[in-house]
């Protein structure tokens, strides 16, 4: 019997470029039929609140919400490794970015998202205006908002505007701890079974190895979903974000997880410990 579920992602070249041999029909899944839904990532997290989605893209902070609802899949990770949602404005960077950003209305990306999490460990006495991420940009040029935290393409794009590096949080937290900074993640509802949620592990980890083994055709498919930066920014783009880390998060990916939301719960910003677990397919 065919089990029809919703695997929902970003619109973004990094989640086309992974999703892509799953959508075009490049993996054999199976009784299993996977329906895409393309959605931004804050609204992905509010829907798996409520636990909507079979198989969703979230933030890792997100994820500690809805632990006990959804299992995280040990594949389809984005890590920062050494780079990550970075904090832009008009002005030259400060001497100290992080004491400069008190009291400064930031234009955030989403109150769920990871980008929001890292900067409230990095600095929690700004005052967050939220936007939708493709417009944070924008927001700063005209100074609707002094700084911007940007995710997605706007790491790549923010200097077309004449907009000034702060702090790039990935590099931040690579040096706060020796480790990548986990952005996102995938999740499978855990009511689905333990069959289900296994065979789903393995299409995922089976898709992006197809991605990367067929990186050209692959690039191509993702491009379509580049918000105008250009082949070359999504390559570069794919590459950040699609990659061994991926495949799997291995044991530094686990350990990078397990302490962003440790040092999340120490700081009051999460509502319990989450012991987080890993869904690989294999048992």
């Amino acid at each position: 019997m065919t089990v029809t579920l919703r695997v929902a992602h970003s619109p973004d070249s990094d989640d086309a470029f992974m999703f892509y041999a799953l959508a075009d029909g490049h993996i054999d899944t199976g009784d299993l039929r996977y329906v895409h839904e393309l959605q931004d990532i804050e609204s992905l997290n509010r829907r798996a609140l409520s636990g909507e989605l079979e198989i969703t893209a979230v933030s890792v902070h997100a994820y500690a919400h809805i632990a006990g609802t959804y299992a995280l899949l040990s594949s389809g990770s984005s890590m920062g490794d050494g780079y990550g949602p970075r904090l832009v404005a008009k002005a030259p960077a400060p001497r100290d970015p992080r004491s400069a950003l008190k009291g400064r209305r930031v234009g955030i990306p989403g109150t769920l998202t990871t980008a929001w999490l890292a900067l409230q460990l990095y600095q929690p006495e700004v005052v967050p205006v939220v936007l939708p991420f493709d417009e944070i940009e924008d927001a700063v040029a005209r100074g609707e908002v002094e700084v911007g935290l940007l995710i997605h393409e706007g790491q790549l794009t923010f200097q077309d505007q004449g907009l000034q590096l702060w702090e790039d949080l990935g590099a931040w937290w690579l040096r706060e701890t020796g480790l990548p900074l986990p952005l996102g993640g995938n999740v499978v509802r855990r009511d689905l079974g333990r069959d289900v949620i296994n065979q789903v592990a393995r299409d995922l980890r089976a898709s992006i190895e197809y991605g990367l083994a067929h990186r050209a055709e692959a690039l191509a498919h993702a491009s379509r979903f580049n918000r105008g930066i250009g082949e070359e920014r999504t390559d570069t783009f794919v590459g950040m974000y699609v990659n061994d880390w991926t495949v799997d998060y291995g044991p530094r990916g686990r350990q990078a997880v397990q302490l962003l939301l440790d040092r999340a719960f120490a700081a009051g910003l999460i509502p319990a410990r989450v012991a987080v677990e890993f869904v690989d397919g294999r048992d």
